[in-house]
C-alpha cells in the first residue's frame, strides 16, 4: 500500500485489534479526536503495542529505581526542604511556600517515617501519570513510531525524574499532579464526561495547594473546555469547579497568615519574589525615598541604596549570570539584611512569622517600583528571565545535598534516622548526567515553536479555511501562559519547567507528524487534503 493509502484511513492497526468497533469507529471519526471506540484500559492490555510498552515500563522503571537507591540510599535536601517539614511537624496552615506538600508530608509521616518510601512514591506517582498521559495520546492521536519511541524514551527512561523525586521538595508532586491534570484536559478536549468537571477542579485545587506555577492552570481549563463539545451549562461549570475550590482555600491561608502575621496575605513569598525582582533595575533607576508608601519601604530603600552604593559596576553583568533570584537567595542582599536586622532566621514559628511580615513590606516596595519604572523592569529582569527561560540552570540539582556530608537534624528527627551523615556514590554524578536538560529544554521550545509557524503557514496557503486542531490550541495556550508567568513573575530552573517540557515535547512531536502526513497527501492527491480523522480535523 502507498503511504498515501495508509494516511488517508484510519490507522489498520487498531481496527484489526478491535474488529467489532470497527464501525463504530468509522462513525466516531467524525467528532473532534473520537479516534477509538474500545474502552481506553481495553485498549491498553489488548492491543499489542501498547501491552508490550506497558510491561517494558513497569518492569523498567523498578530495575532504574532500584539500581537509583542503591546508588543514592538517603533522599536529596537543601533550604525549602527544611521548610517543608517544620511547616509538617509543626501543623502550620501558611507557610513560605505553599502549604500542600507540607500538608502530604505530614499525611505520609503518619503512615511511615521512611524517606526511602516517601521517595518511591513520588517517583512511581510520578510514572503512573507519565504512563496516563502517555496511553491518552495514543490512544486519541495514534502516533506514529517515531514519536512513540521517544516519548517512551522521555517519559520512562529519564533520569531526571529519578533525581527530581528523590529531593524532599513539591517539585516531584507538583510534576505528577499537573500532568495527571493536563491528561484530563485532553480528555474533556476529545471525549468529554460529566465527571471530569469534578476531577479536573479537584487537581486544579490541588496543584494550586502545592505550587504557584498552577496560578495560571483555571485559564488553560477555561481553553479546554471551551474547545470541548458539551452542553454550555457543563462548560461552565467545568471552568468554574477550580476557582470555586480554591476560594475556600485563599480565604483559609490568609486568615491564617493574618494570625501569623498580623496581616491578611495569600502567600508569604509574594512579596519577596516582587522585591527581589525589582531590585534586578535598582542600578538602572532612580528613586525618590520620599515618595515611598511607607517608613518601612524607606527603611528598605535605605539598606538598598548602600548595598549598591558599595557594589562595583560590574555587578550588574554579575547579576545577569544569576538564576533570577539572587536578593531572596544571597544573605548579602538588602532583603536578607533587612531581615536579619528586624526577626530571628531559625527555622522556627518565629521566623516563619518574620517571613512573612517582612512579604508584606517587600510586597509595598516591590509593587511600587515595578509599578513606577515597567520600561526598565521589561529590560533589566524581563530580557533577563527570558533567556533564563530558553536556558534555564540546573540550580539545586546541579549537586547532591548541596554538597554537604550531612542533613540537619530536622531531617534526622523526621525520618528516623541514627545518623545525619550521609553515604552516596557521587555529589556531582548529577551534575555531570543533567547537564544537557538545559538545552533540551531550549530545543523543545524552539521544535515547538517552530511546529506552530509551520502549522500557522500551512493553514494559511490553502484557499479554505480550516479548524485549528484542539490539541495545538490547547498546547499552544498552555505554553504562552507558562512563558509569560514564567519571564515576569518568577525565577526560572530547569526544575520549575519539567511539566511543561513534557507537554511540549509530545505536542510538537505530534504536529510535526500531522502536518509530515497531510503535506505528503496533499503532494500525491492535491484535490485530497485530509489526514486521518483520528489525528487531525480539518473540515470545512
Amino acid at each position: 500500500m502507498s503511504r498515501a493509502g495508509q494516511v488517508s484511513s484510519f490507522p489498520e492497526r487498531a481496527q484489526k485489534a478491535f474488529p467489532e468497533r470497527r464501525q463504530k469507529s468509522k462513525s466516531a471519526a467524525g467528532s473532534r479526536g473520537a479516534v477509538n471506540a474500545a474502552p481506553f484500559f481495553h485498549f491498553i492490555w489488548k492491543e499489542r503495542s501498547c501491552r508490550r510498552y506497558l510491561i517494558v515500563v513497569v518492569v523498567a522503571a523498578m530495575m532504574q529505581f532500584s539500581i537509583f537507591k542503591l546508588l543514592y540510599p538517603f533522599p536529596d535536601f537543601f533550604s525549602d526542604s527544611y521548610s517543608y517539614i517544620y511547616a509538617a511537624g509543626a501543623h502550620l496552615d501558611v507557610n513560605i511556600w505553599p502549604i500542600g506538600y507540607s500538608k502530604f508530608l505530614a499525611a505520609f509521616h503518619s503512615l511511615t517515617h521512611s524517606g526511602t518510601a516517601l521517595v518511591s512514591f513520588q517517583y512511581f506517582f510520578l510514572e503512573i501519570t507519565a504512563l496516563y498521559f502517555f496511553f491518552s495520546i495514543l490512544y486519541f492521536y495514534q502516533p506514529g513510531k517515531t514519536t512513540r519511541i521517544i516519548l517512551v524514551i522521555f517519559l520512562f527512561f529519564n533520569p531526571l525524574f529519578l533525581y527530581l523525586s528523590n529531593y524532599v521538595n513539591s517539585d516531584p508532586l507538583f510534576v505528577a499532579l499537573s500532568l495527571w491534570w493536563f491528561t484530563e484536559l485532553i480528555w474533556i478536549v476529545n471525549r468529554p464526561r460529566l465527571y471530569q468537571v469534578f476531577t479536573q477542579g479537584v487537581l486544579v485545587f490541588l496543584c494550586f495547594t502545592v505550587r504557584n506555577n498552577a496560578y495560571i492552570y483555571p485559564i488553560i481549563a477555561l481553553a479546554a473546555f471551551f474547545l470541548s463539545r458539551q452542553r454550555l451549562v457543563v462548560r461552565w461549570a467545568g471552568i468554574l469547579a477550580g476557582p470555586l475550590l480554591i476560594l475556600p482555600f485563599i480565604i483559609h491561608t490568609r486568615q491564617a497568615a493574618k494570625q501569623l502575621t498580623g496581616t491578611a496575605q495569600f502567600s508569604l513569598f509574594t512579596g519577596w519574589q516582587l522585591a527581589n525582582n525589582a531590585l534586578y533595575m535598582y542600578q538602572q533607576i532612580q528613586v525618590d525615598s520620599n515618595t515611598l508608601p511607607s517608613a518601612a519601604s524607606r527603611d528598605l530603600d535605605r539598606i538598598a541604596r548602600n548595598f549598591y552604593k558599595h557594589t562595583p559596576a560590574v555587578f550588574h553583568d554579575f547579576l545577569r549570570q544569576y538564576t533570577g533570584n539572587y536578593f531572596i537567595r544571597r544573605p548579602e542582599s538588602p532583603l536578607k539584611e533587612y531581615v536579619w536586622r528586624k526577626y530571628n532566621q531559625e527555622i522556627t514559628y518565629e521566623s516563619v512569622a518574620a517571613w512573612g511580615r517582612a512579604s508584606v513590606t517587600f510586597n509595598e516596595y516591590g509593587s511600587y517600583l515595578i509599578k513606577k519604572h515597567p520600561l526598565a523592569f521589561a529590560q533589566q529582569f524581563i530580557l533577563l528571565n527570558t533567556r533564563n527561560y530558553f536556558l534555564p540552570p540546573l540550580e539545586k540539582l546541579e549537586i547532591y545535598n548541596q554538597g554537604e556530608d550531612d542533613f540537619s537534624g530536622i531531617a534526622q528527627d523526621w525520618f528516623g534516622y541514627k545518623s545525619s551523615a550521609i553515604r552516596v556514590a557521587s555529589k556531582e554524578a548529577q551534575g555531570n548526567l543533567l547537564a544537557f536538560f538545559p538545552y533540551l529544554f531550549m530545543i523543545v521550545n524552539i521544535y515547538f515553536i517552530g511546529s506552530i509557524v509551520w502549522w500557522t503557514a500551512r493553514l494559511r496557503q490553502n484557499s479554505n479555511k480550516k479548524e485549528i486542531d484542539a490539541a495545538v490550541l490547547l498546547s499552544v495556550t498552555f505554553w504562552a501562559l507558562n512563558f509569560l508567568f514564567s519571564v515576569s513573575a518568577t525565577m526560572i530552573v530547569i526544575r520549575y519547567e519539567v511539566f511543561p517540557v513534557i507537554t511540549f515535547l509530545a505536542f510538537s512531536l505530534l504536529m510535526i507528524e500531522w502536518l509530515d502526513k497531510r503535506e505528503t497527501v496533499s503532494k500525491q492527491n492535491p484535490k485530497r487534503i485530509d489526514v486521518p480523522a483520528g489525528s487531525l480535523e480539518l473540515s470545512k
